[in-house]
């Protein structure tokens, strides 16, 4: 049985606070390791990033160039037959969420594993693998628009 007494932050720890403007000896005396005037040796003299003394910053001086698509993208929640396996009777997005498989739509499904059952699956969308799968195990697919 250990004593409240007894317990102590593990070695290591813990260590001793910088205290800054108390003296040469400490190390951080006279400027308090803020060098020798100038606006980050005064209070609050820090500058946001990318702020250049009120210089156009570099940023705005290069020209944007290129685009992405990937804000516009369609991101699937992937399901694979090794998951589907555990599952029986009609199988929709409704109830892979309710299994909590999938937390969110569209989805899609995927070939990784061995399907023995014979399903009803209705997805968003199937790989072909996992579609042939289906089908050979005496099951359907339907595709949800």
């Amino acid at each position: 049985m250990s004593l409240l007494a007894t317990l102590a932050p593990a070695k290591g720890a813990t260590h001793y606070s910088k205290r800054v403007g108390r003296g040469r000896g400490s190390g951080l005396g006279q400027t308090s390791g803020k060098g020798h005037k100038g606006q980050l040796a005064r209070s609050g003299g820090k500058v946001r990033r990318g702020f250049e003394g009120g210089q156009t910053p570099l940023i705005r001086r290069l020209p944007k160039f290129g685009f992405s698509n990937v804000a516009f993208q369609t991101k699937y929640e992937v399901v694979n037959l090794s998951q589907l396996e555990k599952l029986s009777g009609n199988i929709t997005p409704e109830s892979l969420k309710e299994a909590g498989i999938v937390h969110k739509f569209p989805v899609k499904i995927l070939g990784n594993g061995i399907l023995t059952k014979s399903l009803t699956v209705k997805a968003h969308r199937f790989s072909e693998k996992a579609k042939a799968a289906i089908e050979a195990a005496g099951g359907k697919t339907e595709v949800i628009k």
